[in-house]
């Protein structure tokens, strides 16, 4: 797909429980505002707790950035959650189904990446860890008149 120019990025922090909670709801509402369905918003949403906890969890906090994105039709939410944390040490461990480093289910990244359209992951031991995911609404062909 084309990069498509971004529109307004809002930031919000990844500190704590609070901040987990208020992500979840600006992303519902942004997902909402673009046209994203009810299942869409929550597939999206779904990824982004999993991303934020491992934000907070593994990464010592951080921030997300949203990112509304247009082509026209589709339109697209794309979501960064940077830390500056560890790192992840082994990219392909940790995107293994039931891989926990923190006692969990061991789904996070994995589960997220099959959320989503799209799915980067940018992380160096020491440095921190970006992960960068976008979902896109598909267009409904416009009702015609007499059309069955």
């Amino acid at each position: 797909m084309p990069d498509p120019a971004p529109s307004r990025t809002t930031s919000l922090p990844v500190g704590s429980d609070a901040d987990l909670a208020r992500v979840r709801r600006q992303i519902r509402q942004a997902a909402a505002g673009l046209g994203f369905g009810l299942v869409q918003q929550t597939k999206l949403v779904t990824a982004a707790s999993e991303l934020a906890r491992n934000t907070l969890v593994h990464g010592g906090g951080g921030h997300v950035e949203i990112t509304p994105l247009a082509l026209g039709e589709p339109r697209g939410l794309r979501l960064s959650f940077v830390d500056r944390g560890p790192g992840i040490s082994d990219i392909e461990l940790a995107m293994t189904d039931g891989y926990t480093s923190g006692g969990g289910l061991g789904l996070g990244l994995s589960g997220s990446r099959r959320l989503v359209d799209e799915f980067a992951l940018d992380t160096e031991p020491g440095t921190g860890t970006t992960v960068t995911v976008t979902s896109w609404t598909t267009a409904l062909p416009a009702a015609r008149p007499g059309a069955r």
